[in-house]
């Protein structure tokens, strides 16, 4: 008995010993952006872990000032060492329908300016910065030979229901949290303009090379925003991207019910 009972405690220290070396190899050759334990690199590629990490900055509803001011402040923090000028904003509550906590503004540096410096939850302004560098530049690059000088006709914070519903119980928009990005387009360096509403069929100016930039940004989007939106979903999101971190997951890669029952009626 003294024996079996030895035995087995050789084998529970062999195991966490193995646990151990596992642990240790996996944190010393597995990617940064795969392990939820190390710390979010804006400069790393988009990883496994990268949106958990994200989300370790999204506020509950019931935050305290002063869980706003720290969380915010950390989430700042990681944008400012990914070369991010920010600045904090001022939060916004009128009553309960539209509530922006942790809103913040990019004010300028190593990333593609938002015209009119708007007002995002910071989380939703990380979720922007990684995109920008890991999924709008490169596939711009390799599309067109060509970076993106400027993004165009951005819509962010608007204090209004889902698709500008008027009817009450209509639940609020991402956009009344500041937790959402239009973009109806962008200009490249060299001059050339994409337009969503032009470019999405692939009959527009910039042809199949369009079409075809336009989803690669589409489909990066869907690894790091929780909800993408685009021409494909209904005729609300002809005319741009609909980008947001809402904590349900919608990633739109095809058309709609709601897009098919349009196609349907007016086809009749």
């Amino acid at each position: 008995m003294k024996r079996d009972f030895a035995d087995f405690w050789n084998l529970l220290w062999e195991l966490a010993l193995g646990v151990c070396a596992a642990f240790a190899l996996l944190n010393l050759f597995a990617p940064q952006q795969d392990l939820p334990w190390k710390p979010l690199d804006l400069s790393h590629p988009i990883g496994q872990a990268t949106a958990a990490k994200v989300a370790d900055f999204v506020l509950p509803a019931t935050a305290a000032p002063e869980e706003t001011a720290a969380v915010t402040e950390a989430c700042m923090q990681v944008l400012r060492e990914a070369g991010v000028q920010v600045e904090r904003a001022e939060d916004r509550d009128d009553g309960g329908f539209c509530v922006v906590r942790g809103a913040i503004r990019i004010t300028g540096g190593a990333v593609t300016p938002l015209p009119g410096n708007p007002v995002l939850q910071c989380p939703l302004a990380v979720r922007y910065v990684i995109w920008e560098r890991q999924v709008l530049q490169p596939a711009a690059m390799q599309t067109f030979g060509s970076r993106v000088a400027r993004l165009n006709d951005v819509g962010t914070y608007s204090c209004r229901r889902i698709y500008g519903q008027t009817d009450l119980n209509a639940r609020p928009s991402e956009h009344a949290r500041a937790n959402a990005l239009d973009i109806g387009g962008m200009t490249l360096e060299d001059g050339r303009r994409v337009s969503v509403l032009e470019d999405w069929p692939g009959d527009g100016p910039r042809g199949r090379e369009g079409a075809t930039f336009l989803r690669r940004l589409r489909d990066g989007a869907c690894r790091v925003f929780s909800t993408v939106l685009t021409p494909d979903y209904n005729d609300a999101h002809a005319n741009h991207l609909h980008l947001d971190g809402a904590p349900r997951s919608l990633c739109a890669t095809g058309p709609s019910r709601a897009r098919l029952a349009e196609t349907a009626a007016k086809a009749g």
